[in-house]
């Protein structure tokens, strides 16, 4: 199959969901702005997100995807229904005894989430509140996780790439709307977007279903306790299972950063949890736009090459993806460290949105920018561990790098506040990625082509170039007082990307980057 086109779909599509989200973003900052009450809903959204990373499209991705794409490869369809089946069966039971603590441990999880709410009384039994409602989110998740794996292993790229753009509609009408509503009714705004969230999970899932129908592949759950027993006795139950305690504690260590580094940030300046998120969104476009992409179309396809023990397609995916990795992540992260603040003028600085709010969200996603090449080549290189069933190696990793992470934020936080915060997640992205790298090339399992020299020189010259143009671009105007004739703020920022774009491919073409080459066909 075509993979370039196939990650372009996925890119397309997520473009799309992250632009959806920028606009829920731009609402709820309007909306809302940093406040007490944002704050809560941050975290109360972050619990069941949190949970969502960790199981569904964590540990349980990881493990099932490689175990579906090799039974596929080698005892076929039929074998593979069935364990798709059980696999449903195990995964449904748990959630419903998930969702019940979940909600039932609310004000715990709150607390060791941000126990700084407590600041504001109102502040942290507002969290509680939405985090009871929005928990549930988590089961619709992970069910449209287990799609998503079903459906990447058998090519279907476009439906789970194009799902979360319903979540953010969902919480577009929500701010849009809803929140007016709730005010003229007297309700706490910001509640309405716990219905989005709500409505945006269920949505998510039911898409879903059609095209598992066509396929043949829409799960039976077994709704007796007998079922529960006969699924988890099945081998591949126990496969999944053995492989997602390691991944289960490699995508924990993610998640205890980000719950670290989120109660650190509830004990600063009010405002702090917010400043990162609106970061975090704006990092997150390329992020997923990328790493994402080509993550999930490679984990299958390396799957089912290292089933055939195919060592030479292994390590020419590899070698593909890590080849755009660099060509595409790198002109994104000197947007980010020379253009951080134009960009978060432009998509932010309205209504309840400072221009002390501005310049504490570019601190932030300058911080990301450090490591966003990291991020990135992390989505590429981890699943070239997965696809062989190797788990542990990426796990050991991770926890050393969570071990640096912290010991980064006693020496950075200090100084850069919540802005350290950021750039230790960023520095420790760097390491990670290359710790992941050099494993891979040891075990013999990746093999660069020849011409990464010339290539890493090319993008450099480009990049620098980019640099120039985004600094200059930066300084020549004031892009925060721009907002007064914000029509006008938003053509010149599209007039600077564009030429942004133009400069950076143009050198690349004078240089010989040829970008038909990266269309390549592989199996």
């Amino acid at each position: 199959m075509n993979l370039f086109k196939a990650a372009s779909i996925i890119s397309v599509l997520t473009l799309a969901s992250r632009i959806t989200g920028l606009v829920r973003q731009l609402l709820m900052a309007a909306m809302f702005g940093a406040s007490p009450m944002t704050d809560a809903f941050n975290v109360a959204f972050r619990i069941p997100n949190m949970f969502r990373r960790l199981f569904a499209e964590g540990a349980f991705s990881q493990a099932f995807v490689p175990v579906l794409a090799g039974l596929k490869e080698t005892e076929g369809e039929a074998a593979t229904k069935q364990l798709i089946d059980q696999i449903a069966t195990v995964l449904a039971w748990a959630l419903v005894f998930t969702c019940v603590l979940g909600v039932l441990g609310a004000p715990w999880l709150v607390w060791a989430m941000a126990s700084g709410l407590q600041q504001s009384a109102q502040g942290f039994d507002a969290a509680v509140f939405m985090t009871r409602w929005m928990f549930p989110y988590i089961a619709f998740m992970s069910l449209v996780a287990l799609s998503a794996g079903i459906l990447n292993t058998w090519k279907r790229f476009a439906v789970p790439a194009s799902t979360p753009v319903l979540l953010n509609l969902c919480m577009i009408v929500a701010a849009a709307w809803g929140a007016p509503w709730f005010a003229r009714l007297g309700i706490e705004p910001i509640y309405a977007m716990v219905g989005g969230v709500m409505l945006g999970g269920v949505l998510q899932l039911g898409v879903q279903i059609p095209a598992l129908k066509r396929l043949g592949l829409l799960p039976r759950i077994g709704l007796r306790w007998s079922s529960v027993r006969t699924a988890w006795q099945h081998p591949g139950t126990r496969n999944v299972t053995r492989l997602m305690l390691p991944a289960l504690l490699g995508v924990s260590v993610a998640q205890v950063s980000l719950l670290i580094n989120t109660q650190i940030a509830s004990h600063m300046a009010t405002g702090s949890v917010s400043w990162l998120s609106y970061a975090d969104l704006l990092m997150e476009f390329p992020t997923a736009m990328l790493g994402v992409a080509l993550g999930a179309v490679l984990l299958p396809q390396l799957a089912a090459a290292r089933a055939a023990t195919d060592t030479a397609s292994y390590s020419q995916l590899l070698d593909w993806g890590l080849r755009l990795v660099l060509l595409l992540a790198v002109p994104c992260a000197v947007a980010l460290l020379v253009f951080a603040k134009p960009l978060v003028s432009v998509l932010y600085h309205y209504g309840k949105f400072t221009a002390h709010d501005v310049q504490q969200t570019a601190l932030a996603l300058t911080g990301y920018g450090v490591g966003l090449l990291g991020l990135v080549a992390i989505k590429v290189l981890a699943p070239g561990y997965y696809a062989s069933q190797n788990i542990r190696t990426p796990v050991m990793i991770a926890v050393v790098v969570l071990v640096l992470t912290q010991l980064l934020n006693l020496v950075l936080v200090p100084r850069f506040a919540h802005a350290g915060l950021a750039l230790a997640i960023g520095l420790g992205a760097m390491v990670n990625a290359t710790w992941l790298l050099v494993g891979l090339v040891r075990r013999g399992m990746f093999k660069p082509l020849p011409g990464w020299g010339r290539f890493a020189l090319q993008v450099g010259l480009a990049s620098l170039a980019l640099a120039a143009w985004l600094w200059w671009a930066a300084q020549h105007w004031d892009w925060t007082a721009l907002g007064a004739t914000y029509f006008k703020r938003i053509g010149l920022m599209a007039l600077i990307l564009s030429g942004s774009a133009a400069i950076y491919f143009a050198i690349l073409a004078a240089t010989g980057v040829k970008l038909r080459h990266f269309a390549r066909r592989a199996r």
